[in-house]
């Protein structure tokens, strides 16, 4: 009866054991000087990019994203079509450096579209979800800096209204793994890349 204690007892250990054990062994840490994101904010103002990814790293259980996005001025208008986005599988943390936006938020989509899955935002950024014309019941968030809001998979986003423009650091939590990893190199190697459509000016 003494040893099936001991037995016992040792398995409630290990499991213990187990339990804390990390879910990424032996993963490096990932540092992102600002030097770096300021270059992705001065290439979005340069060329008029809206959402850079700058890292993705897998640290075990899920990824982890981190984006720059500049948005420019957006007078409030009731009638744009399809611009609220929804991202089925990934989930969003915001968190406003510079300017002030009014943000929309909410589950009920109104006439939602299945983004295209060649897209390069859900190939590369926050995987497959829908885009739609509105929110019905949303909530109303008047974002500035140092703000943080936190979207998860499934809720809908809206930027409304922009006045003058808006720079937030993004942190994008894709714990299926659907979007592929960016590390260092390939991102000094993307701040190098001038967009299609400026090139030869």
């Amino acid at each position: 009866m003494l040893a099936i204690q001991r037995i016992t007892l040792a398995g409630v250990a290990l499991c213990a054991l187990s339990a804390q054990e990390p879910t990424c062994h032996r993963c490096e840490a990932t540092y992102i000087p600002v030097s770096e994101l300021d270059a992705y904010t001065a290439k979005a103002v340069k060329y008029n990019i809206v959402d850079q990814q700058v890292r993705t790293v897998d640290i075990g259980k899920v990824q982890v994203g981190v984006a720059m996005v500049t948005r420019g001025k957006l007078a409030a208008a009731a009638n744009r079509k399809g611009l609220v986005a929804e991202h089925e599988q990934v989930s969003e943390v915001y968190h406003v450096i510079d300017g002030t936006a009014t943000l929309l938020t909410g589950a009920d989509l109104v006439n939602p579209v299945k983004r295209p899955a060649d897209e390069k935002t859900v190939r590369l950024h926050n995987g497959p979800g829908y885009n739609s014309d509105s929110i019905n019941n949303p909530q109303v968030h008047h974002l500035k800096p140092g703000d943080v809001i936190i979207i998860p998979a499934g809720t809908g986003h809206w930027f409304t209204e922009i006045p003058d423009h808006i720079t937030y650091l993004m942190v994008r939590i894709d714990p299926d793994k659907i979007v592929p990893t960016k590390n260092q190199a390939e991102s000094e190697a993307d701040l190098k890349i001038i967009p299609a459509s400026r090139r030869g000016q």
